[in-house]
Parts: C-alpha cells; structure tokens; sequence
C-alpha cells in the first residue's frame, strides 16, 4: 500500500493543498518545481520550512496547489500545509515542536482578515476630519 498525506493551509485568501508521498525530494508548486519559483523572497520563506525538517526531505515528493490571494498569502499558505504534512508524515512529536518553536504560523493557519471598508471615510476606521473648528 502506498502512504500518501494531504495536508492544507490557509492566509489571509490563499489556500494550499499539498500531497506528499514517497520519492526522491522533488518539490512542486502549482506543477513548477521550486528551484524556479519568482520572487526570491518567497522561495526563501519555503525554504526555511525544509531546513528546519532536516533529512526527511530527501526521500519524498511534496506536491502543491495553491489558489487565491498574492504572492505572499499564498506563500504563508504553502508553508502551513508543508509543515502540516511533513509533522504527519513522520508521525514525530519532536518535528511539530520545532516548527513551533520557529514560527506557530506554520502549524495553525492564519485567520485574520482584511477589515471591510465603512461609510464616512477612506478606509475601515479612519473617519473624514474637520478643520474648522
């Protein structure tokens, strides 16, 4: 039988879904492997999850979707779901506690959202001012 883990992860409107299965360390994002994913700064964030994981990574394949938001949502996204994935792929207590202990957004998805916009002014709290009094 074949083990195979799908995991998720969510910021701000981006979501990831990521299937990791046995292989030889090949990591794909929306079907490009992630030696080529622009911008820079993004490729760094996601690697940051593969050094903290150590050696697991070498002898399997990680492939993401992920949908929605911008560039970086959708990086915070792929991170939470290939920090999930790995933490039940190798069943160890001790993976999730360093990921925690690194950044707790890699283990619980970020709820917040952007406030809508009210009556009254340019934005969700800041209200028109007065100057005549």
């Amino acid at each position: 039988m074949v083990k195979i883990v799908n995991s998720s992860g969510k910021k701000k409107t981006s979501v990831a879904r990521a299937t990791i299965k046995k292989g030889s360390g090949r990591i794909r994002i929306n079907k490009k492997p992630l030696e080529i994913l622009v911008p820079e700064l993004a490729r760094v964030e996601i690697l940051s999850v593969l050094d903290i994981a150590g050696d697991v990574i070498t002898e399997i394949d990680i492939d993401i979707n992920v949908r929605g938001g911008g560039f970086m949502g959708q990086t915070g996204a792929v991170r939470t779901a290939m920090a999930k994935g790995l933490v039940e792929w190798t069943g160890d207590s001790a993976l999730g506690d360093a990921f925690s202990m690194h950044d707790r957004n890699l283990l619980v998805s970020d709820h917040r959202q952007k406030e809508v916009k009210k009556y009254g002014g340019p934005g969700a709290r800041a209200k028109r001012q007065k100057s005549y009094r």
